[in-house]
């Protein structure tokens, strides 16, 4: 560091003298960014106030450059690494006697009503709920998989019966148009086999049989049709993350779309890699604005963890290492310099929270 001579005491008004430094942080320094910003400040020379008091003004050169205390928002982020993907795959099974006779495409989106795959020719439909259906329906059936079908018929467009838990005449005569109008026998019953619930649209995912297989047992895996990025993170970092965080998900290809925290897991894994044992927890992460047709790919997600608005900050190579200890930033006004001891807060995009030093005040940037 440049020797700093003493300056004869000039008339006129001199930088105010140093306050107290109150011992402490404003906050303890969060994640990697913090710790590598401090370390470039501290790789400054330590500093001595000068003078016969603390404080007191000293002349120097002009510092290189300056920058002013700016009154700010500062967002702390951490990146992480997340997969992203179509969530956990479903597996769909036939529950009837035959043989597969169509199959959907791998990647192709199925909807309400519209086969999942054949058997003998006869189309298995999907319907939308959240409990399979387990027994034969028929006149005189009560019960909420009595609501499912005819609420899925309601919405199919049939007619006639009203929407609730009992299998009348007339949802069985809606029953027999559905099945007509979709090339099956004519029974006015539905069986558990004849159709396959999901609780919304279904994306193939994996065709588990061929054509001309016996149809029982796993026919294809599905999943939901919204991508997301799931990522495996530290249980040290889950305070750190909360629904409904914002976050910037980083594809193979530099390009990047917004995300948001949708769920952040309650079970804790633990896996081991060596000698290393690392706990962590789920957390899913929904994308929007995605154009490249990735079904699965390694991601780098940022996410928002904090903010702090309305707080001073100056850049962070703004920062000295005192000897006295904490820290300090060289104030300047005019000619003359002085050192003011400040307690920092948090580090983000390039600069540091402070206190100490008031709005507007100039400080050197060494370079």
């Amino acid at each position: 560091m440049t020797k700093v001579e003493e300056a004869p005491r000039a008339p006129g008004p001199a930088l105010r003298a140093l306050p107290p430094r109150r011992r402490g942080p404003i906050r303890a320094l969060a994640w990697t960014g913090g710790a590598a910003l401090l370390a470039a400040a501290v790789a400054a020379a330590a500093v001595g106030f000068g003078g016969d008091s603390a404080g007191t003004t000293v002349a120097g050169r002009t510092p290189p450059a300056t920058a002013q205390v700016t009154r700010t928002t500062l967002t702390e982020t951490k990146t992480v690494d997340g997969t992203l993907g179509y969530g956990d795959p479903l597996t769909v099974s036939a529950k009837s006697q035959g043989t597969i006779t169509w199959l959907p495409a791998e990647g192709s989106v199925i909807t309400r009503g519209h086969a999942v795959y054949s058997v003998d020719a006869d189309r298995r439909p999907l319907l939308y709920g959240t409990m399979p259906l387990y027994r034969e329906l028929r006149d005189g059936i009560e019960g909420k998989d009595v609501e499912l079908l005819e609420r899925n018929l309601d919405q199919l467009g049939y007619d006639g019966f009203d929407v609730d838990d009992e299998f009348t005449w007339a949802t069985r005569e809606a029953v027999e148009d559905w099945q007509e109008d979709l090339g099956l026998d004519v029974t006015g019953t539905v069986q558990p086999g004849d159709v396959v619930v999901a609780d919304g649209r279904i994306r193939v995912a994996e065709l588990r049989k061929a054509l001309g297989d016996t149809a029982s047992g796993p026919v294809l895996d599905t999943t939901g049709t919204t991508r997301e990025v799931r990522v495996a993170l530290d249980v040290a970092d889950e305070h750190l993350v909360k629904k409904g965080m914002r976050a910037t998900v980083e594809l193979p290809d530099g390009a990047t779309v917004k995300g948001e925290v949708k769920s952040v897991g309650k079970v804790a894994t633990e896996t081991t890699s060596g000698n290393d044992t690392v706990t962590t927890v789920e957390v899913k992460v929904s994308v929007s604005g995605l154009k490249k047709p990735y079904d699965a790919a390694p991601v780098d997600v940022t996410i928002v963890s904090e903010r702090r608005e309305n707080v001073l900050a100056v850049p962070v190579g703004a920062l000295l290492a005192l000897a006295e200890g904490g820290y300090g930033v060289q104030v300047v006004e005019g000619a003359s310099t002085g050192y003011v001891a400040v307690e920092v807060g948090m580090f983000a995009d390039g600069k540091v929270e402070v206190e100490g030093v008031p709005e507007g005040a100039t400080v050197a940037v060494p370079k």
